[in-house]
């Protein structure tokens, strides 16, 4: 009897993948990559072609071993690694790994591992995809190049055993950007206004907002404007001049792809990017069930939103048969956006839409399950039809000021009966049943309220995620481990969802700004990413995009590493004395940032903590001001004398002072703001 082998990733497929196939298969595991670039050295040969030199992976020799007995027995080897770029190489590294070239060897991919997607791969088996697998090629080399040729800079203009890459770095530099955008935000005052109105035989009074005058829209932005507004209405007539009636439809969401499913899970269930991806994998590799051992949602790293055939009918069968033929949406619309999107694959989805996740709930871990949940929702809601609202506006003036409400109802409510997000929590204002031009009205109370415009928002994962995205940079793979490499590195901080520069992280862009500027242009890593699908597509040659990236770079390598040798400078010398030797100590860098510590090392090992001073006088206690960080590596101003004075800012305190009330001036971009939040003077920053 023939004997075939199939070869998969991880361990955990291979059980699932046993059961759907006969006694003649057997189901083996690579566990991921066999064959890497060394550690130890660079690994391209930049002096003839660029050609990579690939090394068994240090404790990969059993695994290989134990494959290369398994193939000697088969008479068909099939390769079935992930189907997308990283799974097309890890099966042209077994091929040359397991010395395949004599034997009868098939590549098969599966979108899902369910009896029918595997059986029918097998049915489908083709070569090796040589483009894909160059793609990867490519983006490992260019990553490679980056980080073994810019770290040792780093490190040696930094001090300390940092690394680059080619997303990360682009990525710190994003958050950076939005950092010293909040930095340089000066609030605006503006002003709200609400009438509270009776109508006759209504409870509840009617809640209207402010819009403007006869000239149009009109913004409030001091308390003087506001009281003129209030005196003129308040023992004005109330009027309804407009009441218009009309229909809006929500459309129904998309089925995730990676970036979506990362933004949802984080939005929703508070899950990290490595989370819901480490989750995901469980859910696409096979849970046990009473039917056996089954993958219960498709591939997981996609930017595709199709959905095959069978999925679409299987969906519809079960949107009829529990809501009604109504909510079955009749077309199903396609995302089109400029990008390139890999298309092989199909959006997340669950494997079959009749496993609810009340019929999945004893099979799943808890955070299991909630990803499930979310990511079933979202399909089945996909393929339903729009939400359908009534909408109600009415327009009413006073004294020639205008105030407007706006409520809306919903009539039919379509795929929100599986699924709704915030932005569907719609307006709370409940319209009394009918309302027209001659309704009576009269004011009740009026409602100024002070508001400041606010900054942008600090990144979360899921908004760095979406960014990225947008701006076309990294892949579905690559945006969890880019994430949680900048936060293992401590270039960035995470506090209640959002993230934070370190001091660290700083330098690090900072220099990367300055000596390497296209390796975090975003424009740039986006065109190269670009470039990477059309090798993928066949379009374009591997080795033209790394003959044009290389010489580029080992030029600003070579730059920055001259211009390095002239300002490099000894440690610096502080007037702090070392209480144990004497000696004057020195400023050094650490994993967390500076610290003091005596030149007499290793006689003598005396270390402090560094505080560096900026020059201006605590206000409440008049000790220095000190900069300062938090456990977590956020930068901060505080006084020297905490914890016995608890002064504390954000941003840099100036000397200056403020001409109003003679509070600490901070400093925000190229402006002044005064530290005390209800003065709100600003000036011109004083040029050094």
């Amino acid at each position: 009897m023939a004997k075939y082998l199939v070869i998969v990733e991880s361990p955990a497929k291979v059980k699932t993948i046993k059961k759907f196939l006969g006694a003649n298969y057997e189901v083996v595991a690579s566990n991921g990559h066999v064959r890497d670039l060394p550690k130890s050295q660079l690994g391209i040969d930049v002096e003839h072609d660029y050609e990579p030199k690939y090394i068994t992976i240090r404790g990969k020799g059993d695994i290989l071993a134990n494959l290369r007995k398994e193939v000697k027995k088969a008479d068909k080897i099939y390769l079935a690694t992930d189907p997308d770029r990283e799974g097309e190489a890890i099966s042209w590294h077994l091929y040359y790994a397991l010395k395949l070239e004599n034997k009868k060897v098939y590549r098969i991919t599966f979108n899902e591992i369910t009896k029918n997607a595997v059986k029918e791969s097998l049915k489908n088996p083709r070569e090796i995809d040589m483009n894909l697998v160059d793609a990867q090629q490519t983006r490992r080399i260019l990553d490679r190049v980056v980080g073994y040729r810019i770290s040792p800079v780093l490190w040696a203009k930094i001090k300390r055993g940092l690394s680059a890459g080619r997303v990360q770095s682009v990525a710190l530099r994003i958050i950076c950007d939005r950092e010293d955008e909040i930095n340089a935000f000066i609030p605006e005052e503006y002003w709200s206004l609400d009438a509270s109105l009776k109508i006759p035989g209504e409870k509840k009074p009617l809640v209207a907002k402010y819009y403007g005058d006869y000239t149009g829209k009109k913004t409030v932005t001091s308390k003087a404007e506001v009281d003129q507004i209030v005196k003129e209405v308040q023992d004005a007539a109330f009027q309804v001049t407009e009441v218009k009636k009309g229909t809006r439809t929500k459309k129904a969401p998309l089925p995730f792809t990676t970036s979506t499913l990362q933004q949802e899970a984080s939005k929703v269930l508070n899950f990290s990017t490595q989370k819901t991806m480490r989750l995901a994998q469980q859910l696409y590799e096979g849970v046990d069930t009473k039917e056996g051992t089954v993958g219960i949602i498709s591939y997981l790293r996609t930017d595709s939103t199709r959905v095959s055939e069978e999925a679409e009918v299987m969906a519809r069968d079960y949107i009829e048969k529990n809501f009604g033929a109504d909510y079955a949406a009749e077309t199903t619309v396609q995302k089109k956006n400029g990008q390139k999107i890999q298309d092989a694959h199909e959006a997340i989805r669950p494997t079959d839409v009749n496993r609810t996740p009340v019929i999945m709930k004893e099979y799943l871990s808890r955070d299991q399950f909630r990803l499930y949940q979310l990511i079933w929702k979202r399909f089945v809601a996909s393929r339903m039809k729009s939400a359908e609202y009534e909408t109600t506006s009415v327009k009413m003036q006073a004294a020639g000021q205008f105030f407007t409400v706006a409520a809306s109802k919903v009539t039919f409510e379509g795929f929100m009966n599986v699924y709704t997000d915030d932005d569907d929590k719609e307006e709370s204002n409940t319209l009394v049943k009918s309302i027209d031009k001659d309704t009576k009205l009269s004011l009740e109370s009026l409602d100024p309220k002070q508001h400041f415009t606010q900054p942008p928002a600090h990144y979360t994962e899921a908004s760095l995620v979406h960014t990225m995205e947008e701006l076309g940079i990294g892949r579905p793979s690559t945006y969890a481990p880019t994430i949680t490499t900048i936060l293992a590195r401590r270039y960035i901080v995470k506090e209640n969802k959002n993230l934070y520069v370190t001091e660290l992280g700083e330098a690090v862009n900072n220099m990367m700004k300055d000596a390497f500027p296209s390796i975090v242009d975003v424009n740039f890593t986006a065109n190269l990413e670009a470039l990477l699908d059309g090798v993928a597509d066949g379009s374009v040659k591997w080795k033209t995009i790394v003959e044009n990236f290389y010489p580029d770079l080992d030029e600003a390598v070579k730059k920055a590493e001259k211009e390095l040798e002239q300002v490099q400078i000894a440690d610096e010398v502080t007037d702090e004395v070392c209480e144990l030797c004497g000696r004057n100590m020195v400023i050094k860098y650490g994993p967390h940032g500076k610290f003091l510590a005596c030149p007499g090392f290793p006689e003598c090992k005396n270390t402090k903590p560094y505080f560096e001073k900026i020059g201006v006088a605590c206000p409440k206690c008049g000790k220095d001001i000190v900069l300062k960080k938090t456990k977590k590596g956020r930068k901060y101003y505080g006084c020297i004398d905490n914890p016995d004075c608890d002064f504390m800012v954000w941003q840099k305190p100036s000397k200056v002072k403020c001409k109003e009330c003679g509070s600490i001036m901070l400093e925000k971009g190229n402006k002044l703001v005064c530290s005390n939040e209800t003065c709100g003077y600003v000036c011109e920053k004083p040029r050094e």
